[in-house]
């Protein structure tokens, strides 16, 4: 599967403010539970025993795919407390914004307006009328600003963290995330093999992860 992604590796810190988080991408996320409370279940021998909501996380991951469009999933694991899993954004005609050498204006498969099919971003023409200054953005207009787009990572994640709550309260167990997430943006082909196999060997590591309480 890293074939096909060769060579769409970006560098970027975490929460850029110039990074649109719908650009093609590999990211690594990790989620953790509230409190870290061990709701996944327990580590024995070096093997991850899931519970019940354990069990719920695993499935609703590989879930992600069938409710979202030009998604691919690499290595994941549920964790005591967490959850750790790769998640590729390759969008056909979609951003991907090469920001290693600080020109984060050049993408690869067009112009930084060219969101997802092209239609995101309004252009202006050279016929536009003299700019008129600009009016305060009303309450309206600020939330959607830095609401999570459509397609982004973020609505990906929302999403998958409201099935696997929804599911596990339907079947009346308590459990709840915690209201953030990490996400690291993969630079390379070398930097996406090391993080896979630290999500796969976590649960062999876990007496000296830092989630570990």
């Amino acid at each position: 599967m890293t074939d096909k992604f060769q060579n769409k590796y970006r560098i970027a810190s975490s929460r850029l403010q110039n990074w649109d988080y719908r650009w093609n991408a590999a990211y690594f996320v990790t989620i953790c539970t509230k409190n870290r409370d061990h709701y996944f279940g327990e580590i024995s021998n070096g093997e991850m025993n899931l519970s019940g909501i354990g069990i719920i996380a695993d499935i609703m991951w590989y879930e992600i795919k069938n409710h979202s469009k030009n998604v691919e999933l690499d290595a994941f694991v549920v964790m005591p407390n967490h959850i750790h899993g790769i998640i590729i954004i390759n969008k056909p005609n979609g951003l991907v914004a090469d920001v290693a050498n600080g020109s984060d204006g050049d993408v690869a498969n067009g112009s930084v307006a060219d969101v997802a099919n092209g239609s995101d971003v309004e252009t202006l023409h050279a016929t536009s009328l003299p700019p008129t200054p600009p009016t305060p953005p009303t309450k309206n207009q600020t939330m959607a600003n830095i609401s999570p787009k459509r397609g982004s990572l973020s609505t990906i994640l929302r999403s998958y963290k409201s099935a696997v709550t929804n599911h596990t309260n339907r079947l009346g167990f308590q459990f709840a995330w915690q209201s953030r997430f990490h996400d690291h943006i993969i630079r390379d082909e070398d930097e996406f093999q090391r993080i896979r196999n630290y999500i796969i060997n976590n649960p062999k590591n876990w007496t000296d992860d830092r989630f570990n309480k």
